[in-house]
This record gives structure tokens, sequence and C-alpha cells, in this order.
């Protein structure tokens, strides 16, 4: 315990890198992620407008259909 791994040492120079490597660097990764967000729910809107419709219900089966018209004599 108390110690950090080269894991926990990597992550953090990178957020100083990212926080403290130049002028407009947090800008420029915010709008680029902005970016992303956009493109991805433009592309869900996109695939939900080109899904066909949901099939309708099909009629009943031509057996259950001649049952019913058949003469009430006829029926056992």
């Amino acid at each position: 315990m108390g110690g950090l791994s080269i894991w926990h040492w990597l992550v953090v120079i990178a957020v100083i890198a990212v926080l403290f490597g130049g002028k407009g660097k947090i800008a420029n990764v915010m709008g680029d992620f902005a970016k992303g967000i956009k493109a991805f729910k433009s592309g869900m809107k996109e695939e939900e407008a080109v899904a066909p419709p949901p099939p309708q219900v099909s009629p009943p089966p031509a057996a259950a259909t001649a049952t019913a018209e058949r003469p009430a004599h006829d029926r056992v």
C-alpha cells in the first residue's frame, strides 16, 4: 500500500501533459469529444430513419377461416 505502480504514473503524466501541454489543448480535446458525440447521435438518428417499419400482423391461416365459413350443420 502507498506505492504507485507504473500505470498510475503514466496516467498522471498523461493528465498533466493534456492540462499543461500548450495553449488551447483542453479546448481542442473537448471540441473533438463534442464532435464525436454529435456524429454518434446523428448516426443513430439516420439508422432509425432508414429502419423498415415493423411487420404487420399476418392474416389467420386458411384452415381457421375455412372452419368459420362452413355451415353450422357441417361442423362437428
